[in-house]
């Protein structure tokens, strides 16, 4: 699948899952990444989408017979348990495609607010 192609199918995705302009698409190695509000928390590689999940969505996918992302990189096979791809029936579901997706961004990790390193005062009367 190509560039375009996947790029294509990730608008698509991010069509079912949010209003328009609500999910960036960015490239993202060979695929394309979905990304909300500066988090990504799914992408497109192959045809095949990916969401981040936490433990309990893992499990879910996983009696689903879900697989995590994996490549081949320096002659050895790397495995992505942060991401899976999505099962057909979830795929097939625009209700729980949304349900999932909004799991998966609130699985990612966000950029950590900056604190303000003043010391707050307080005075007691007396």
């Amino acid at each position: 699948m190509g560039n375009e192609a996947t790029r294509s199918l990730a608008l698509e995705f991010a069509s079912q899952i949010a209003p328009p302009g609500a999910i960036d698409i960015r490239r993202f190695f060979g695929g394309s990444a979905l990304v909300r509000n500066g988090a990504q928390f799914g992408f497109v590689m192959k045809g095949t989408l990916y969401l981040r999940v936490d433990a309990a969505m893992r499990a879910e996918f996983e009696a689903d017979g879900s697989e995590p992302f994996s490549y081949r990189a320096a002659g050895r096979e790397v495995t992505v348990r942060r991401y899976y791809a999505v099962p057909a029936h979830v795929i097939d579901d625009p209700s729980l495609l949304r349900r999932c997706s909004e799991r998966a961004f609130d699985a990612t990790t966000r950029p950590a607010r900056k604190h303000s390193k003043a010391t707050l005062a307080v005075s007691l009367p007396g």
